[in-house]
């Protein structure tokens, strides 16, 4: 049996928990963001739905491969634009 080490607030040192903090700000963010135009749009949003959805998906998050550090053009907004709920979504595979 292995005993990992931990780091000086207890926590143990192989969680990187910085990475999942900004992980689940982006979502956060960006979850935010597709409700507010969702609704705008007049989009039925259920109360109950809205309430079961969690910031802490990680399967759009690249952990093993290639990285682009390019800054992609964010427009005027400075985020990036949403995609359209009426099509297909790139990963609808996965689920």
């Amino acid at each position: 049996m292995t005993i990992r080490p931990r780091d000086p607030t207890g926590r143990r040192a192989d969680r990187p928990q910085p990475v999942l903090n900004c992980v689940t700000l982006w979502n956060t963010f960006y979850m935010d963001r597709a409700l507010d135009q969702l609704k705008a749009e007049g989009y039925p949003l259920a109360e109950e739905d809205v309430a079961r959805l969690s910031p802490f998906v990680r399967q759009h998050i690249n952990v093993i491969g290639t990285y682009s550090f390019a800054q992609p053009d964010l427009g005027p907004a400075g985020v990036r634009q949403l995609r359209n709920p009426d099509e297909p979504d790139w990963d609808e595979d996965i689920l």
